[in-house]
């Protein structure tokens, strides 16, 4: 496999799209049937007759489906290429980019057998997880790995070696030996000093060796993303949740592998307190629930159903929203952003008026292409049910 560093001028023309979903919650729904991609950035949205088409090196006629960002997934566990140990399954991150995901980012790589918990080594690993993962695209997937577990003994330099490596992230804080609130709140803002982007546990225990995280711990130490606030897996109770929602002005993640009441709950709240762009997804996997390829796109629908929000807006949650929370090159359709889209429509015999209503029953779509930097990546998708139609290139 060729280095994705390796881009040669190319230019993608994406035509006959019938609707564009922009992943941006002020305007989620964009005018225009037609995308030109040139060197997997976004160079121009509209109406095809406006547009410069030519001499374009793939042409893709979408058929009238639906076009949106790639899938996000804000919480993943990865080990080592496309392999967890977790599950003992290969190919797993191959699976999710045919449910839809497109960028994956590491909550830290707890799963890997023998994980060293000393300093020396968590950052060693770390160095070489983000080494790994951005030297190798699993099935064109963008990794954002290398995320140490903090453990007690960190110091300031620790912080400041990591991230000169290029280390960007923290795993989950609270699956290591640093579990009160001050040791976190003092090794976060060291992490933020350095431009290191944190997240923490939130809730019970999840593997051993974690342990219970309460809103006081995640108040304190003030991590970047409320991690799985729903739970990862057993939820905190109501009140602590809606605390935490109310009382920072933190990523409010939510994830398949937690608690799906709680889930709604944390976003109702969100609503109620005029915060729905803190709102974003992940699923948590590889976990001892296993692997959900499928996991990103099953959220979607359950919180557009359950939680009664139009199916474009939960669209945004799982695109745009965690790309602005996260500082990504990706999540909207804009011009200049990373050229990574879905191709998707409305499942085979679904009931429902069009995609978005069918999704809002709770109806998966059916992905029908994956598109990365503006390259294809897969076709009708081997997860998803079969879609009403199928784009095709042309």
């Amino acid at each position: 496999m060729a280095s994705h560093k390796d881009v040669k001028p190319t230019k993608l023309v994406i035509k006959n799209i019938g609707m564009i979903l922009s992943g941006m919650l002020e305007s989620p729904i964009l005018d225009g049937n037609c995308i030109v991609v040139e060197n997997g950035k976004i160079s121009a949205i509209g109406y095809e007759k406006d547009l410069d088409t030519d001499q374009a090196e793939t042409t893709v006629d979408a058929k009238d489906c639906t076009l949106t960002p790639g899938l996000i997934d804000s919480h993943v566990h990865p080990v080592i290429g496309d392999y967890t140990p977790r599950q003992q399954q290969i190919n797993w991150i191959d699976s999710c980019l045919h449910g839809g995901v497109t960028t994956m980012i590491s909550a830290g790589e707890v799963h890997a057998p023998g994980r060293p918990k000393d300093i020396v080594g968590l950052k060693a690993m770390a160095i070489a997880s983000q080494r790994w993962y951005e030297n190798f695209r699993p099935s064109g997937v963008k990794m954002l790995a290398g995320a140490p577990v903090i453990e007690e003994g960190m110091e300031e330099h620790d912080f400041k070696e990591l991230a000169d490596a290029g280390v960007k992230l923290l795993g989950e804080v609270g699956l290591g030996s640093v579990k009160a609130g001050e040791t976190a709140a003092q090794m976060v803002k060291w992490a933020r000093k350095y431009g290191i982007q944190s997240t923490i546990h939130t809730g019970g225990p999840s593997i051993p060796g974690s342990g219970l995280i309460d809103k006081d711990v995640v108040l304190e130490a003030d991590a970047d993303i409320i991690g799985h606030i729903n739970g990862g897996h057993t939820a905190l109770p109501d009140d602590q949740i809606t605390c935490l929602c109310e009382s920072c002005s933190r990523g409010i993640e939510l994830v398949h592998n937690g608690n799906e009441r709680a889930a709604l709950l944390a976003m109702r709240t969100a609503y109620e307190i005029g915060e729905p762009e803190r709102i974003i997804l992940g699923t948590d996997s590889p976990a001892g629930s296993g692997v959900q390829p499928l996991g990103i796109l099953r959220m979607v629908a359950m919180l557009s159903s359950l939680g009664d929000i139009p199916a474009e807006t939960a669209f945004c949650f799982a695109t745009g929203n965690t790309a602005r929370m996260r500082e990504l090159d990706s999540g909207t359709i804009e011009v200049g952003k990373s050229a990574d889209f879905i191709i998707m429509d409305q499942a085979q015999h679904s009931p429902g008026k069009g995609l978005l209503e069918s999704v809002h029953q709770g109806n998966l779509p059916g992905i029908g292409m994956t598109i990365i930097d503006g390259e294809v990546r897969s076709a009708r998708s081997r997860n998803t049910p079969p879609a009403g139609r199928l784009p095709e290139i042309i």
